[in-house]
């Protein structure tokens, strides 16, 4: 058996197995494509009416949001622009307690215009099923992980199928033959659609990888940063040997300098320390359809000095050219790396992607009931010749 021959086998074979897990990943990434813009349209309580009047600091959002749900481990209040509400995200993971609720204030009145449970919001739902095609994220993640590591090699083996003989038959490759029957128009839809989403589908695969294995994160974090090591995110500490000394709550006083500091930022968003000891962090997006471009900065709680870090979340400045490809992964991974045409072409490229292993299929379907009718019709010929 000759090379292509094995690939070919392998490319079946692998793709009758990953195909269930695949298809569910590129429709669950097409619908959420688009999530934001949907929410804007179908959420009322994300918009409030703009005042000329102060908004309230952080510490009395969290106090309000605090009273709406008193179980809840605030974990951030976030301020987009002026004319949306304020958000006081409740998270915790483990322990018996896990929650994530969001809390959105009016910002100039203080109303509490929605609790939600982000959990059991529909677009989460899809987020689950893309992850960890719903079943728990300690065994969801690494099958989903893995058949996207098949799926690479998929793409792969597919280029060298679909690598025409001659030169001469490179154009016929190129191009679905719609006057053609079913079968042959299936073929192409899976071989010629498949070659033009290539390119897109390693993008996918590759920036999908970085979250499913840490191994994969890591080797590319090396190979893009000429050798560093990658440094998992760390909350810095504060001086414990001091104490605050401000008249204003010390989550007051970081977000009033990041408003000072960031006019112009789409949303500004403060942590409270998530542990004894801890720094306060905040962020400021100069584009909220986008994150790469954040500043993360960390503030001591006691002296409001700010701390460095090494991982990734820091100031986009200092970031390094391997930092900001890291930071870049969400945002290419959904389209948003190009702005709204990007997102677009993100849907559709994910909707064909999802045709592939339907088309794929029925090749593999069609050809295996052919091989079934060609003995049975063989012998019905020899009956025929022999009675003649």
């Amino acid at each position: 058996m000759n090379l292509k021959k094995t690939i070919n086998k392998l490319h079946l074979w692998l793709g009758l197995s990953s195909g269930l897990v695949v298809f569910i990943v590129a429709v669950t990434g097409c619908i959420y494509a688009f999530q934001a813009e949907i929410k804007d349209l179908t959420y009322p309580f994300l918009f409030v009416e703009p005042q000329e009047k102060a908004v309230l600091p952080p510490s009395e959002i969290s106090q309000i949001a605090q009273e709406a749900f008193p179980e809840g481990h605030l974990h951030a209040v976030l301020y987009p622009t002026k004319e949306k509400s304020a958000q006081a995200i409740f998270f915790s993971y483990g322990e018996g307690n896990d929650h994530y609720q969001t809390a959105y204030i009016n910002p100039y009145t203080g109303e509490v215009l929605e609790l939600k449970d982000e959990y059991a919001d529909f677009f989460r739902i899809v987020l689950d099923g893309h992850f960890y095609l719903w079943l728990p994220p300690e065994i969801g993640q690494p099958v989903v992980a893995s058949f996207t590591l098949i799926f690479l090699f998929m793409v792969v083996s597919g280029l060298i199928l679909w690598w025409p003989k001659k030169k001469k038959n490179l154009k016929q490759s190129l191009k679905i033959k719609w006057s053609a029957r079913w079968r042959r128009k299936n073929y192409d839809l899976h071989q010629v659609m498949g070659f033009y989403v290539m390119t897109f589908a390693l993008v996918f695969a590759i920036t999908g990888l970085v979250w499913g294995f840490m191994w994969f994160r890591d080797g590319l974090f090396f190979v893009a940063s000429g050798g560093e090591k990658f440094v998992e995110y760390y909350d810095p500490v504060s001086d414990s040997t001091e104490s605050y000394q401000g008249m204003i709550p010390a989550l007051d006083a970081v977000w009033i300098k990041m408003n000072a500091e960031y006019p112009d930022a789409e949303w500004i968003e403060v942590h409270p320390p998530e542990f004894e000891g801890a720094a306060i962090a905040a962020n400021a997006n100069p584009d909220a359809s986008t994150y790469w471009k954040t500043d993360y900065r960390y503030f001591d709680q006691n002296t409001l000095e700010e701390l460095p870090v090494e991982h990734f979340y820091n100031r986009f400045e200092e970031a390094t050219v391997a930092q900001k490809i890291m930071r870049m992964n969400y945002d290419v991974h959904v389209g948003a790396i190009a702005g709204l045409p990007g997102k677009i072409l993100a849907f559709f490229l994910s909707a064909i992607i999802a045709s592939l292993p339907v088309t794929g299929f029925l090749i593999w379907w069609g050809r295996r009931n052919k091989a079934k009718k060609e003995p049975a019709a063989q012998m019905q010929e020899k009956m025929v010749l022999t009675e003649v």
